[in-house]
């Protein structure tokens, strides 16, 4: 049974804690948690084994009872997951499915258990691109195929939501590949995709949005691209005699850009709008320029520069 969404919840974040925590022990797994989802996007939930990516999951999903703080989900309380659970699809670790079942009999298995319409079936196969090894069993599908059939299962209750836990986990670079065409396909339709990684150069490729997480706290949430932008941007120029190394190097930083040889080009911190400068002062210095070109921090340089920064 579906539960209707009120105007209310339409119009509110996804996802929205207030000092969500969880202890285990002496071990805070989650510690105060601020963050806030926008609808319609699709968010990397980022930071190394242990941050507490998967506590917060399962605390979203009512799986786990926090110690402190609230949340709410497309609107409704953690406290009352039934009100929201039917527009929530979700896939936690590694999915399980009979291996002696096709992939559409374990489809029908989930449908009738959750009392889902059984016509979804083959729309989530589709959305999966597993039509064509639906009637195969699931014991002779690759890794990437039983993840995709897990996010199959997830879109059964046509929700508004999806959470993936690291659902790219243990896939070779064609399933990496599938699994990002298939998330950039949900976020198309408007569904709210939530997938939590350790591999940053994927959630990089894929999410417009992140939440970053270290030690159970969020220490980033926003646009990929403010996060990026905000990191130190580097010139990388390429002289046509490996001879002037040095020499350019040395310019660099008498105009107070710090250089670095780094093999046959020179890398200078420095904004992109100084490159036209630099190749006006290397033509000067009698350098000729072979290449010029801007390069930004990536995701993972970014993440450690924030999560460096946490620990001072």
């Amino acid at each position: 049974m579906t539960t209707s969404t009120t105007p209310s919840d339409a119009v509110s974040p996804a996802v929205v804690t207030h000092g969500l925590s969880k202890r285990y022990g002496e071990r805070l797994a989650v510690d105060g948690l601020e963050m806030e989802l926008p609808r319609g996007v699709v968010s990397g939930f980022v930071g190394p084994n242990g941050a507490g990516k998967t506590t917060t999951i399962r605390m979203l999903l009512g799986l786990v009872a926090p110690s402190s703080g609230s949340a709410t989900v497309l609107g409704q309380s953690t406290r009352n997951p039934a009100a929201y659970l039917a527009r929530v699809g979700a896939l936690v670790e590694s999915p399980a499915f009979y291996p002696t079942l096709s992939g559409r009999r374990n489809l029908q298995v989930l449908s009738r258990l959750g009392r889902l319409d059984e016509q979804r079936i083959d729309e989530v196969l589709a959305q999966a691109e597993l039509t064509d090894r639906a009637g195969d069993l699931v014991r002779s599908y690759s890794l990437g195929m039983r993840q995709r059939l897990g996010v199959a299962a997830a879109l059964l209750p046509e929700p508004e939501l999806v959470i993936l836990d690291e659902p790219a986990n243990g896939l070779d670079p064609a399933g990496i590949r599938e699994m990002r065409t298939l998330l950039r396909g949900l976020s198309d339709r408007g569904v709210t995709v939530f997938v939590s990684s350790h591999q940053l150069s994927e959630i990089e490729a894929i999410c417009d949005h992140l939440v970053m997480i270290h030690q159970g706290r969020a220490v980033f949430q926003g646009e990929v691209n403010d996060l990026l932008t905000a990191q130190h941007s580097d010139l990388v120029a390429i002289p046509e005699h490996a001879g002037d190394l040095a020499k350019l190097a040395a310019l660099c930083n008498d105009q107070g850009k710090p250089a670095r040889v780094d093999g046959d080009t020179v890398r200078v911190q420095a904004p992109g709008d100084w490159a036209a400068e630099l190749n006006r002062q290397s033509m000067a210095a009698g350098i000729t320029l072979r290449g010029l070109q801007s390069t930004r921090a990536s995701l993972e340089e970014a993440f450690f520069a924030v999560t460096e920064g946490e620990q001072q």
